[in-house]
């Protein structure tokens, strides 16, 4: 399964009232992990949009276990758990240090510039590849 860390510090603007992480953050955290997964695997987001396609969040979930605080440090854990022609699926976890705060799951497709949908192209694909 092709996977990616990224580590992130909760900035004070990142949380509630309360001094918790608010909670739309951590889809934000998300869509950083899925670049940088795409990053690391060699895939560039700008260079794709330019061409004409665009990966699009068709379904996103959360499920909180336990809070983050300011300062927390995070480590997101990125995984590609299915990579078909019409879909991207990622989960996400994420920690501190050892414990599990939330985990998350998006699905993905591909559209071009009207909306359309596209086939995922077989070059992306297998960047997806174990």
């Amino acid at each position: 399964m092709l996977q990616h860390d990224t580590q992130f510090r909760v900035r004070y603007s990142e949380t509630d009232a309360m001094g918790f992480l608010h909670h739309a953050n951590y889809f934000k955290y998300f869509e950083v992990g899925r670049t940088e997964l795409f990053r690391a695997q060699g895939g560039d987001y700008r260079a794709m949009e330019e061409g004409g396609l665009f990966l699009v969040v068709a379904k996103l979930d959360c499920r909180y276990r336990a809070p983050a605080r300011y300062d927390d440090l995070l480590t997101l854990r990125t995984k590609v758990i299915e990579a078909t022609d019409a879909k991207l699926e990622h989960e996400y976890e994420l920690f501190r240090e050892a414990t599990l705060l939330c985990t998350g799951h998006s699905t993905l497709a591909c559209v071009d510039r009207t909306g359309r949908l596209q086939r995922i192209p077989a070059t992306l694909l297998a960047m997806c590849a174990d």
